[in-house]
């Protein structure tokens, strides 16, 4: 028989990322040099330039980006077998403030039982959020700090490994996966990765991103509990503080 983490031990995340600087212009010189060696390759077979491709790539990468928002789901047990989510975000301009916020929520958790979940967050979420603690001098809460640990005594899941069984050539999105599943959600507050930027520095609507993060955070833990065979949460008990 299958067994899954008890639901109230998972820690539901996503991220939403932005470059450090507003555009290429801004970026410190000694980064632009650094940017410019990195993306030569793919400069040279897209035909454009590394600056062109500053606002379009920078913020996925750790080292030219910044995290913006972190949105937090926990599940919680009601009356009637019921259970409930609440999603929480971390955001703002100054990211170091909302790290140390986001490390504090972590660990308030027993380290022995806290899961932590993400979509394609093994490649993506998880190491991004350690590389900037580490970039803004903040030690590592355990249940990020994979120092001396071995596979089985890391506590990560991951939706897209999940779903991948096994196949590493498999790539499949959060959004394919709750239209696969049939979990709702508002298109108003969709915001595409690829106008995160846009929407932060150009049109300053960080309230936007946020909404549209803890959405995502939502889907997260539907899809998961479909992926696992488990009723998904009434909609009427998920709610976003």
């Amino acid at each position: 028989m299958k067994t899954f983490p008890p639901l109230r031990d998972i820690l539901f995340l996503d991220i939403e990322t932005v470059t450090t600087a507003a555009d290429y212009d801004a970026l410190d010189p000694r980064m632009q040099k650094a940017w410019e060696k990195k993306m030569q390759f793919t400069a040279n077979e897209k035909n454009i330039t590394p600056a062109e491709l500053y606002t379009e790539r920078a913020g996925i990468y750790a080292e030219f980006g910044k995290i913006i928002v972190i949105a937090a789901g926990i599940i919680h047990e009601k009356e009637e077998d019921e259970i409930s989510l609440r999603v929480k975000n971390f955001s703002g301009v100054d990211e170091k403030d909302l790290l140390l916020d986001f490390k504090e929520l972590v660990e308030k958790f027993n380290f022995n039982k806290l899961y932590l979940c993400a979509h394609n967050g093994k490649e993506f979420d998880f190491p991004y959020i350690c590389r900037r603690m580490v970039v803004n001098g903040i030690p590592l809460p355990k249940a990020l700090d994979l120092s001396g640990k071995k596979g089985w005594q890391v506590r990560h899941l991951d939706t897209m490994e999940m779903w991948k069984f096994g196949d590493r050539k498999n790539f499949t999105s959060i959004d394919v996966l709750a239209a696969l599943f049939e979990v709702n959600s508002d298109e108003s507050v969709k915001v595409e990765g690829s106008d995160v930027n846009e929407v932060y520095y150009i049109e300053s609507d960080l309230p936007k991103i946020v909404k549209d993060c803890q959405q995502d955070v939502a889907i997260l833990a539907q899809v998961y509990l479909k992926m696992n065979g488990l009723p998904a949460i009434p909609e009427e008990n998920i709610s976003f503080i």
